[in-house]
């Protein structure tokens, strides 16, 4: 188990480089590599954020991430911004794109970068529902283990969430192509002044801005990625950067697939089936689910419905955790997450050793 002090991994001990990748559709994207002192004894692993976020997001100024738990327990760490990446101009992707183009690129990449043959993977929200799409499609087979956050297969939301997707989005689109977070800090058109004006008249949480423009954006709660008290001051500061545009494209995806209660594809690409649920997964990975009982963006019953569809499948294989005190994000962002979540993670990874 990661100890809450005395086992962190030293910021400045840490050597980071910047990998980039291209796409089958000609993107240049990139991975973060990230290693401490000590060479890994352990395979790569590949964190995929997700949405209107970065790569960054796995690394909030907590006392020890998810990277440094991993570095420690001898894990080879990537860090993948994909196209919804903030670190990217923004672009009106889908999550078809990302399934076709990204992720199997970042894979590819590490497997080139390093030379194994097989590594591991740890995903959260849309970078989760994503590669999942990647997975069940048979593009990522050299991924042996995924550890997946929030949701994936069958996305199920509140009901005010639902309500906002299906009467509330069709309105905003005629103002904007995308939503933004940052707006509750810098509004700079009438159509981000006017959302900003109407968050603020609805959400009194806090008085961080973005975060309640996170809540609007993402979610039903008051908040809705975290629980206030999961994080420490800092994080909850530190976030105003971390949260930007985020295209309504996607969210219309989105509410299809919630709307059939699974993942659909919507651009008719090649090589991605239109119902993921159809055929039997072309994946032979190992899946470990995370759901935190208090998430108000996704609810848990969207990963307990997933782990019980891979269950019959192959019964005993795959595993279910489910977080009573945690949300969303604060999955990986909260200040006890070290002690709480990562643990369990760092033992789901190390259950699949070859």
């Amino acid at each position: 188990m990661v100890e809450s002090s005395g086992s962190q991994v030293a910021a400045a001990t840490l050597v980071e480089r910047s990998v980039d990748y291209i796409t089958a559709d000609g993107r240049t994207l990139n991975l973060i590599h990230i290693q401490g002192q000590q060479s890994p004894t352990k395979s790569p692993v590949i964190l995929v954020h997700g949405a209107g976020v970065r790569a960054n997001i796995y690394r909030a100024p907590v006392d020890i991430t998810i990277v440094d738990a991993l570095i420690e327990a001898g894990y080879d760490v990537w860090l993948e911004n994909w196209r919804a990446s903030i670190d990217f101009p923004a672009n009106e992707w889908t999550l078809d794109q990302a399934a076709l183009y990204d992720h199997p690129a970042a894979v590819q990449k590490i497997i080139e970068e390093t030379g194994v043959d097989k590594i591991k993977a740890i995903i959260h929200c849309q970078g989760s529902t994503s590669f999942m799409m990647s997975a069940i499609a048979g593009l990522v087979p050299q991924v042996t283990d995924i550890i997946s956050n929030a949701v994936s297969l069958h996305p199920i939301v509140p009901p005010w969430s639902k309500f906002k997707l299906t009467f509330l989005l069709p309105m905003v689109s005629l103002m904007t192509k995308y939503l933004n977070p940052h707006w509750g800090i810098h509004a700079p058109t009438w159509q981000a002044k006017l959302i900003s004006f109407m968050v603020k008249a609805t959400h009194h949480e806090c008085n961080n801005a973005v975060c309640k423009q996170v809540s609007f954006t993402y979610g039903s709660g008051f908040p809705a990625l975290w629980r206030h008290e999961n994080l420490n001051d800092e994080t909850h500061e530190w976030l105003k950067d971390e949260f930007k545009a985020v295209p309504l494209r996607f969210f219309k995806q989105i509410t299809q697939c919630i709307k059939v209660g699974h993942l659909q594809s919507v651009e008719g690409l090649t090589g991605l089936p239109k119902d993921f649920v159809e055929s039997a997964p072309k994946t032979s990975a190992c899946f470990t689910f995370f759901a935190g009982m208090k998430n108000l963006c996704f609810l848990p019953d969207s990963q307990i419905k997933t782990f019980h569809y891979f269950d019959r499948l192959q019964p005993n294989r795959h595993q279910l955790h489910l977080l009573d005190e945690y949300g969303h994000l604060d999955v990986f962002m909260g200040k006890n997450a070290a002690h709480d979540v990562f643990p369990l993670m760092i033992r789901a990874l190390d259950k699949g050793i070859h």
